[in-house]
Parts: structure tokens; C-alpha cells; sequence
């Protein structure tokens, strides 16, 4: 019976220290199984990090390294032929450097020669809305027309983007082919007298646009076989002498 008794208990220790090293077996893969975790977390926590820093510098314009279009107006003093088409106004604006295309209502701008543009461009020029308030200038828009025609005023026609100004600050963005109209914000009231930098890359059937160097849409706005034929369309009317202009147009391609 004694010998049966010390047998029970040999068993029981060894079971104890068996159930110790299995514990301590376990315990030490769970610490491995932590470590591998946290290794992962840290990874994808960088990965994170990284596309966030890629984002903000995709966020940025820039422009194309080839010129294929330009125009300030400088040369309107000299009698050089416009490169608009159709009658163009060009003026200096007090407190404002340059000439100044003075956009007449109901009127549409494109320039006298079609252009051929690269699959990737960019396009760049500063837009100046001046008079006493916001509220007394139509909206007016500018975007990339299918033809080049400018004998009928059109306004939002192809992928536009539209200057809501008697609002204030929306700006609206679109095209009717293929369907897509985009309602956005921008304060426009801050920039009454002061000109704005307008910034557009084209890239295929994307736009990106950028206003005063701040990206406020970037999508797909162009079927894949459409043709592109930039526009301004000045403000169905204004009142007390408001009156929107532009100048330094410049078109840029991409070489690489």
C-alpha cells in the first residue's frame, strides 16, 4: 500500500513538472507569436507613414517641361494679331502687372489655332475678378471644348470648370460625356481684385486642377478618343462695372 501511495505521487510530480516546462513551452511561443505581431503592425505602420508623404507630394502641381503654348498680352501695344479668336479687349488693370484679356459677356474664347495636345499637359493662367462686390459677376467657366468653333456663346461645354462667383464660393466641375458633375467650395469672395492662379494637368481622360496651388479635384473627366479644345466663357452679365479678366496663359507637355 505504501509502495502504491509513493508511486501515485512520483506520477503526480512528474505530471507538475511536465505541465511547468509545457507552460513555459507555451509561454515562450506566445512571446514569439507578440513579437512577430508588433514586427508587423510596425511594418504596416511605416507603410502608412510612407504612402501619406507620397500622397502630399502627388498633391502638388507640376507643371510640364516642354512649352507648346503662351500668352500675356504684352505684345497688344505693338499690333501683334491675338491669339484668340474673334474681337479681344486687352488692358492693364491698376495695382495688377501686365495685359489683361478683359472677358466681354456672353462671349466664348478659344484660341485661333486648334492646338494638338500630348496625352499629358499641363495648362496654367491667372483669372482676376474685379469690381465692388462678388455678387455682380455671372458665373463664368473655362474647360476644354470638342471643336474649336467660337461663333455661338457656350458656356460649360466638354469638361468645364465654373466660377460660381455671385455665390461666393462654389465652383462646379463636369462633363456631359461622360456624365459627371461635381459640386465644390472655393472662396472666391477673398479673391475679388486679386488674381487667382489657375493650374490644370491634363493626363489622358484625367483633370487635375489646382487653385491657387491647393488640389481641390482631380478625376476622370474625358471619354478616351476626345479631342480637347480649351475655352473661356466670360460671365452671362455683370453689374456696376465688375468685369473678369485673364493673362499669362501657358500650356506645357511632358517629355517623359
Amino acid at each position: 500500500m505504501k509502495k502504491h501511495r509513493t508511486s501515485i505521487r512520483l506520477i503526480v510530480l512528474i505530471l507538475l513538472i511536465s505541465g511547468t516546462e509545457a507552460h513555459a513551452q507555451l509561454g515562450g511561443l506566445l512571446k514569439k507569436a507578440k513579437d512577430k505581431a508588433g514586427e508587423i503592425i510596425e511594418n504596416k505602420t511605416g507603410s502608412k507613414a510612407d504612402a501619406g508623404d507620397h500622397s502630399k507630394t502627388a498633391g502638388k502641381f507640376i507643371k510640364g517641361d516642354s512649352l507648346i503654348f503662351a500668352e500675356n498680352f504684352s505684345g497688344a501695344e505693338k499690333g501683334v494679331q491675338s491669339k484668340f479668336n474673334g474681337t479681344v479687349h486687352i488692358q492693364s488693370v491698376p495695382a495688377n502687372s501686365g495685359k489683361w484679356l478683359a472677358l466681354q459677356e456672353k462671349t466664348t474664347y478659344k484660341f485661333a489655332k486648334a492646338i494638338r495636345y500630348p496625352k499629358r499637359f499641363s495648362i496654367e493662367f491667372d483669372v482676376l475678378a474685379t469690381g465692388e462686390k462678388i455678387k455682380d459677376i455671372s458665373p463664368m467657366s473655362f474647360g476644354f471644348a470638342t471643336n474649336n468653333s467660337s461663333g455661338e456663346y457656350t458656356g460649360n461645354a466638354g469638361a468645364y470648370v465654373e466660377f460660381h462667383y455671385y455665390d461666393g464660393d462654389q465652383v462646379n466641375f463636369g462633363n456631359s460625356s461622360p456624365k459627371k458633375y461635381i459640386n465644390s467650395t472655393f472662396e472666391l469672395a477673398a479673391y475679388l481684385n486679386r488674381r487667382l492662379h489657375v493650374a490644370i494637368v491634363i493626363n489622358g481622360q484625367q483633370m487635375t486642377v489646382f487653385l491657387d496651388g491647393r488640389k481641390i479635384q482631380d478625376g476622370i473627366f474625358f471619354n478616351p478618343s476626345a479631342t480637347k479644345n480649351f475655352y473661356f466663357t466670360a460671365p452671362w452679365s455683370y453689374n456696376r462695372d465688375a468685369k473678369v479678366l485673364v493673362s499669362n496663359i501657358q500650356i506645357y507637355g511632358f517629355s517623359k
